[in-house]
This record gives structure tokens, sequence and C-alpha cells, in this order.
């Protein structure tokens, strides 16, 4: 990277204080930071960052900017080699979900892993009693390690409106 011919200490020191500082100050504060008065700090970051009047800033700025890009580029090649070493490193020191997270993330990224995800319509609403019912016999089926069996009463409309005791039923 050369640095423009016409660009001065503070002008130089602005613009690597705004990319190396992106996201963390704003323009403002690294005008200041490079020696432009207070003041007129707002003024002075706005216009260096525009190429009709600082086109030198303006470039300078974009080749700091590409340069961080080149530094920091992901590619599928760094990345799954950084999650082996992330791996590494938590299984060395026992981290088992970390270093397990780590190498999920890695299988991802290759594409061994599909995830699927299945989504059906439909209210209940719109089902019959006898659907209903069927369908809440097989939940519990499906779920019967997860179900703890329990007595219940069964209540209908009319013991609710008398408020009289329900009667006593089997359990699932």
């Amino acid at each position: 990277m050369t640095l423009p011919k016409r660009l001065t200490e503070m002008q130089q020191r602005f613009a690597e204080l705004l990319v190396f500082n992106e996201g963390r100050k704003t323009p403002t504060e690294c005008a200041v930071e490079a020696g432009y008065d207070k003041d007129s700090a707002h003024v002075r970051a706005s216009e260096l960052r525009n190429s009709n009047k600082y086109p030198g800033v303006v470039k300078y700025i974009g080749e700091l900017r590409e340069e961080i890009q080149k530094k920091h580029e992901i590619t599928f090649e760094k990345h799954i080699a950084e999650l082996a070493k992330l791996r590494d490193s938590s299984r060395d020191k026992g981290a088992w979900s970390a270093a397990i997270n780590a190498e999920v993330a890695r299988g991802k990224a290759a594409g061994l892993y599909v995830e699927q995800k299945i989504i059906r319509t439909g209210k209940l609403e719109d089902m019959t009693e006898q659907e209903l019912e069927f369908k809440m016999k097989q939940l519990i089926a499906d779920h019967k390690g997860l179900i703890v069996e329990a007595d219940f009463n069964v209540v209908n409309e009319n013991q609710i409106e008398n408020k009289e005791e329900p009667k006593q039923s089997d359990s699932i």
C-alpha cells in the first residue's frame, strides 16, 4: 500500500484511526484524536471522507480497509482449520462440550449435516372429533416415556354449570 503523496500527518492519522477503530469510534472522535480542533472535528471528519474534497484521504482509507479485509479474509479452508484448532484446544483442556460443538460446526461448514425442517399446517379446529382422538392417542404412544400416568376426572359442560362433582375415570 502506498501513501498518497500529499497526505498530511493528521490526515494519515485520521484515516488509520477511522479504519482500525471501525464500529468503536465515530469519525468525529477519530478526527479529534488525530489532532483536529474539537469544535470543527465533525465537519473535518465529513470533509476528509468526501472524495471530491480529499481524494487522497479517501483513497488511503479504501486501501487500509482492503488490506484489513485481505488479512481477515474467511475462506472455507481457513474456517475449517480454525474450527479444528478450537476443537483440539478445547479437547486438550477437557472442555468436551466446546470440542464437540466445534467439530459439529466443522461438519456443518463442510456440508455433512443437512438441517431439515418439516412444517405442517392445519388447525385443531378443522379436525373431527375422531381425528383429534386418534391424534391424542398417537401423541401418547409416541411420547410414552415422557408422560406420567395419573388419574383424571372427566367433566362435561352440565357438571360445570351445575357445579357437580366430576365422575372418577381410569388413568391414561
